[in-house]
């Protein structure tokens, strides 16, 4: 898991650095619907798996259907929109979806226990949020220091053009332009 947050989370930024979002090609696209289809052909079968059990694991089960489809939606999801705002948004729905299954596992537990259960499972999604949120931040950190980084070699490349007169300014200050994307 740590491992496709960390690939996300470059991929995205690497996106962000250089200004292209991915573009939503028919492929990708009907990739993301095969996608959230198939998550919701899962979560009916698992579902139908849960209707067998009864009480607190029946509950558990309900909740693993949920954070299954949660996960497998949202992944999908982040792939196909790869900005820094939906990872942010897909992991902290992921988070919420892994707390009410552990809640869930602490509904077996009584007393004490069960208090220090859905304390420990709560810990968690706030860590995991936080995380989400302190990552969109350093992707947005990058992004604007990139931004800033083109401008200052932009004004660089404009001034070298000022030391040339006539045509040879000009066609300077075009493939200047044409470098930056301005």
């Amino acid at each position: 898991m740590k491992r496709l947050l960390a690939t996300i989370i470059v991929t995205a930024a690497g996106m962000a650095l250089t200004n292209g979002a991915c573009a939503a090609t028919s492929a990708a696209k009907a990739e993301y619907n095969a996608s959230k289809e198939q998550a919701s052909a899962d979560y009916k079968i698992a579902r139908e798996k849960c209707n067998a059990l009864a009480g607190n694991g029946k509950d558990v089960c309900t909740a693993e259907a949920e954070a299954a489809q949660t996960r497998t939606k949202g992944e999908a999801q982040a792939r196909y929109e790869n900005t820094p705002r939906v990872i942010a948004s897909v992991r902290k729905d992921i988070a919420a979806a892994d707390y009410d299954v552990a809640k869930a596992k602490c509904g077996s537990k009584t007393g004490n226990a069960k208090d220090v259960c859905v304390k420990q499972a709560k810990s968690v999604k706030v860590a995991t949020v936080e995380n989400a949120v302190a990552d969109k931040k350093i992707v947005n950190a990058l992004v604007d220091a990139q931004e800033d980084k083109q401008a200052a070699e932009y004004k660089v490349a404009l001034e070298k053009c000022d030391g040339q007169s006539g045509a040879a300014k000009t066609l300077c200050v075009t493939n200047a332009k044409s470098s930056f994307g301005k």
